[in-house]
């Protein structure tokens, strides 16, 4: 996520022209509109340069591996059309060798544009064609700008169109990024299953509505976490599965006009050998390019992930006021307390979650608003879904090693069980309520401390062993 954000390049026309004429370094460039001075280092061309001007907004432009996925999926038209022969073997090459290029980050600094923009993505999708273009005219031995070379358009762009390219590359890249996150989810379970492990046979006592409950164990308690994130793991790696199917061959609406029969069949198999993913032809490419309902249902699992770790964040952080564990100290926690330590990782997840779950607003709200035979929205829609498995990534990342490092304290957790006259409870299966009761009410007139004590002393020391052993109160049900 390192380069997501940009400064603000826009051009000033006149005073470009102006420098570009004094220093010599320039090109003109022509679109509908008129003519443009381009600088001459870049390889982005007039269509880029617009929108650099039209949409200086955010600051932040889509990850790399967005573009990336986008290179793939030129990459996958070029070999299709140079086999079906609709572009020179030299030129297609040179095309081929340009996505390469991208796809291994070397063009990285030439994808400046705004992650808010207008078009349905028709911007980033002419900056791709661009950058390509013109490093395959360099390939080729010509100089940036000479679309005689390479077309950005009727070579790059050949057979396709934003509408099926850019849905396709966002489907790609959020598989590429679930992949990663599921791998995150993996070992953040076995942290935490571990800490289970490790805790089982350190009795403690369970709460309800911030007040004391029943006995349990901690290892109990930490076996809840892992089995949330188990949950998350597999509904983020069963979540590929709504993102397989992609409009590629399209084109516009989803009919595939201006595109060969024969491309259309062919370019799903070349997509499928570039990825190493399952993807597959959409039979209904009109619904595929009017309807984006999966990033929702895609958005709305990283929604459940965020809401769970959310709530062990906080979880943790209650027993930490308690006493019952101590974490991991990585700062120093206040400029003006010495010593203080706060959770601050912990802190860090619970604003990840909510900053997901506003993104998950924003996808279904991007893709509710789309209308008839697109979705205007797409740009909104992908930043919002990218960062949104970026910072969970990285989240879990952090975590993994957090979790790793809680350490119990045995003491505090005991001194608090044993002093806790809810703990009684454990007893009803044994000797009833009414008896219970009556302990309960000798045990508070007695002035003892130690409910524990006050049991062993007036009850079978092996029963009140056994109720409050760890196997006992993390079995299910009681034995007869």
């Amino acid at each position: 996520m390192s380069c997501w954000a940009i400064q603000d390049r826009r051009y000033d026309d006149e005073k470009m022209k102006e420098t570009a004429e004094m220093e010599g370094n320039y090109r003109i460039e022509e679109d509908f509109l008129g003519q443009c001075y381009i600088p001459g280092d870049v390889y982005w061309g007039i269509h880029t340069y617009r929108a650099i001007n039209n949409f200086p907004i955010s600051g932040y432009r889509l990850p790399p591996v967005f573009i990336r996925s986008l290179a793939i999926v030129k990459k996958a038209a070029c070999l299709t059309n140079l086999e079906l022969g609709y572009i020179e073997r030299q030129k297609a090459e040179a095309i081929v060798s340009a996505c390469d290029e991208i796809i291994s980050g070397k063009l990285d600094e030439e994808f400046p544009l705004d992650a808010f923009q207008g078009g349905a993505g028709t911007s980033t999708n002419m900056n791709i064609n661009e950058v390509i273009a013109n490093r395959a005219i360099e390939i080729l031995g010509g100089k940036k700008g000479d679309y005689s070379l390479v077309h950005p358009i009727e070579d790059v762009n050949l057979h396709q169109s934003t509408n099926d390219t850019y849905p396709t590359a966002l489907k790609i890249a959020t598989i590429f990024e679930l992949r990663r996150l599921s791998e995150k989810i993996a070992s953040l379970q076995g942290a935490f299953q571990r800490k289970e492990k490790e805790f089982a046979d350190i009795v403690k006592v369970g709460r309800t509505e911030m007040q004391s409950a029943v006995p349990m164990t901690l290892g109990a308690e930490f076996s809840a976490y892992a089995e949330a994130i188990a949950r998350d793991r597999w509904r983020v790696f069963k979540n590929e599965e709504r993102l397989r199917v992609v409009n590629l061959g399209g084109t516009a609406v989803g009919t595939g006009l201006g595109a060969p029969r024969k491309y259309i069949f062919l370019v799903i198999e070349k997509l499928r050998q570039l990825t190493g993913l399952g993807l597959a032809r959409s039979e209904n490419m009109v619904d595929q390019t009017a309807n984006s309902d999966c990033f929702v249902e895609v958005s709305g699992i990283l929604n459940a992930h965020a809401a769970n770790l959310s709530k062990i964040s906080n979880d943790l952080r209650l027993l930490t006021l308690l006493g019952e564990i101590s974490l991991p100290c990585v700062q120093v926690g206040s400029s003006i307390m010495p010593g203080k330590c706060n959770p601050v990782l912990l802190e860090a997840a619970i604003q990840v979650s909510m900053r997901v779950m506003a993104n998950d607003f924003l996808i279904s709200h991007a893709v509710s608003r789309s209308s008839l035979q697109i979705n205007e929205f797409l740009p909104i829609l992908a930043f919002s879904l990218l960062e949104s498995l970026a910072l969970l990534i990285n989240i879990n990342k952090l975590l993994i090693g957090y979790i790793e490092s809680i350490e119990a304290q045995p003491d505090k957790i005991r001194q608090s069980f044993d002093t806790n006259p809810i703990i009684i409870t454990a007893l009803l299966p044994y000797l009833g309520y009414d008896k219970v009761s009556f302990l309960l009410k000798q045990f508070l007139a007695s002035g003892q401390t130690s409910i524990r004590q006050f049991l062993l002393e007036r009850l079978d020391r092996d029963l009140v062993e056994r109720v409050f052993s760890a196997q006992n109160l993390s079995s299910l049900g009681h034995r007869d």
